[in-house]
């Protein structure tokens, strides 16, 4: 059984910084593509930022590239969300999201419809 636990979140101020973290366990293969989405009051899901475990170039949405980067620990299945610069607009509850399978991570395939395992979700505010 696939489980996704998240971490770190909480307040910050505008212009600040925060980490996230997502450890997975219970995947089939060594390698799944991980990534973070995101979902505001009564918006849709959107994507944030994404990466393939078995190496390679990171996927982010327009309104956060240049501010937050993501990258996989040392541990296995385990990514790491930094978010610099942070803007009200960031405000939203923060999803850490996984597949088994290589596509997501891949231009066009980053979207919540084509990962299959997800955690609970962990809350980011961003105050003036």
């Amino acid at each position: 059984q696939v489980n996704i636990e998240e971490s770190g979140g909480g307040s910050v101020e505008v212009g600040g910084s925060l980490v996230l973290s997502c450890v997975g366990s219970g995947f089939r293969d060594k390698e799944n593509c991980m990534g973070w989405f995101r979902q505001s009051p009564g918006q849709a899901r959107e994507a944030v930022a994404a990466i393939y475990t078995g190496g390679s170039v990171p996927l982010y949405d327009a309104s956060v590239k240049g501010r937050f980067t993501i990258s996989q620990d040392n541990a296995e299945n385990a990514i790491t969300l930094r978010m610099n610069d942070v803007k009200p607009e960031d405000t939203a509850m923060y999803f850490c999201a996984a597949s088994q399978y290589r596509a997501p991570c891949r231009e066009g395939y980053f979207t919540q419809k084509n990962f299959e395992h997800w955690g609970h979700g962990i809350q980011v505010t961003v105050s003036s």
